[in-house]
């Protein structure tokens, strides 16, 4: 009998430089959160909590908003090693970013990235003394995605169940920032 699961090879695209940035800007903000793990080489059980992705940067940094007295900025002090882990959609858009992160105080910076739904956590607005923000910059990422957007993943998913085939529409690939 004929191997029906083989129909399609998954398909590798590394991107680097301009293209990686777009990719991990595509992927990172259109998840909009993710699980931000911290005290990764501390050997005891990382902290995974989630974020919402203030902006990804023109060069590939990662900008989250924070209270200067949480458990993270704790944790970053002692061990900046950063994981990231975010979801676009169900069955595509995923991305998996290490990198290291700095905690960052500069007024004109939180004055650029806030939005008024933040006053949820830092009820004195944008003046609130206990703001600060974590700047990841990636030393590895991963993404997997579909190669034809979610319509033809859609139509393949319900084509390789019609026919009985696997129907692979998913990229994957290393970005080199």
């Amino acid at each position: 009998m004929e191997n029906q699961q083989a129909s399609e090879n998954n398909h590798t695209q590394s991107l680097s430089g301009k293209e990686a940035i777009a990719k991990l800007t595509e992927l990172a903000e259109g998840a909009k959160t993710c699980f931000f793990c911290t005290s990764i080489k501390t050997g005891l059980p990382l902290t995974a909590s989630p974020m919402e992705l203030l902006k990804v940067d023109n060069e590939g940094n990662l900008w989250f908003m924070s209270t200067k007295d949480s458990q993270r900025n704790q944790e970053l002090q002692t061990d900046p090693f950063t994981h990231l882990f975010f979801q676009e959609h169900q069955h595509a858009g995923f991305l998996n970013v290490y990198g290291i992160s700095e905690i960052i105080l500069d007024k004109a910076k939180i004055e650029e990235l806030w939005k008024p739904l933040h006053k949820v956590w830092f009820q004195e607005g944008v003046d609130d003394p206990n703001i600060s923000l974590i700047k990841v910059v990636p030393t590895q990422s991963y993404y997997w995605d579909t190669k034809n957007g979610q319509v033809v993943a859609f139509a393949k998913m319900a084509l390789s169940l019609v026919t009985g085939k696997t129907m692979d529409d998913s990229v994957e690939g290393k970005l080199e920032l």
